[in-house]
């Protein structure tokens, strides 16, 4: 008996679970489209094929939809970042970290005009900077404890100091070259340059192989 009355639940909670993700993907594509500033919740539920009921079931507000889309995006490239730096042994060193990183951050256009949208967001909204600097926080954490680990194989430059100044200097590469990403649009190159900008940042210049200006 206690199986049967916990089954509707149990749906009730995955179709909900099934309408915010659906909500949350309409609203990325709206978002990249057309600005965080120029949609309107009338949009995003066409979009994603929902009524405003369902809209207001999951979400208080657009603002509160555009916060949970960017700690969900976000919070995939600290696990990318993280998963990338997580491996043991030779792969240690400074060089071989650099490849598992750009070969699998999320370099995506969309995403960028979203992420760009929130930063401008956070610069006028103390709550949302805050949630923006903690997830950095996050990501130069991950950064710095591999490169903390992997000083045994390959020391860092002394110029950068410690291993959490170097992270900061990695989270700022990336970056700069997303901004250029933003107006050339060539991700393939991006990931060329971010290869290259890190390897020099962190070790002793020398370009990667397959790389070139």
């Amino acid at each position: 008996m206690a199986v049967r009355q916990t089954e509707p639940t149990a749906r009730v909670t995955r179709r909900r679970a099934r309408t915010r993700a659906n909500l949350l993907d309409a609203a990325f594509a709206v978002f990249a489209a057309k600005g965080f500033g120029r949609v309107s919740i009338e949009e995003v539920c066409d979009a994603a094929g929902y009524s405003r009921g369902a809209f207001y079931s999951n979400f208080a507000s657009l603002d509160e939809l555009f916060f949970a889309l960017y700690r969900e995006r976000a919070d995939l490239i600290a696990r990318q970042v993280a998963d990338a730096l997580a491996g043991d042994g030779p792969d240690l060193a400074v060089p071989a970290s650099v490849d598992r990183v750009t070969e699998v951050l999320l370099l995506d256009l969309d995403w960028l005009l979203v992420k760009t949208d929130f930063l401008v967001h956070a610069a006028r909204d103390a709550t949302v900077a805050q949630t923006l600097l903690e997830h950095r926080a996050r990501l130069r954490g991950a950064i710095a404890d591999r490169l903390a680990r992997a000083r045994g194989h390959t020391p860092l430059p002394a110029v950068l100091g410690d291993a959490d100044s170097a992270a900061h200097a990695v989270v700022a590469a990336y970056d700069g070259v997303t901004a250029q990403l933003l107006l050339d649009k060539d991700v393939d190159r991006a990931r060329g340059w971010l290869k290259q900008l890190l390897t020099a940042l962190l070790t002793d210049g020398s370009t990667p192989p397959g790389c070139s200006e």
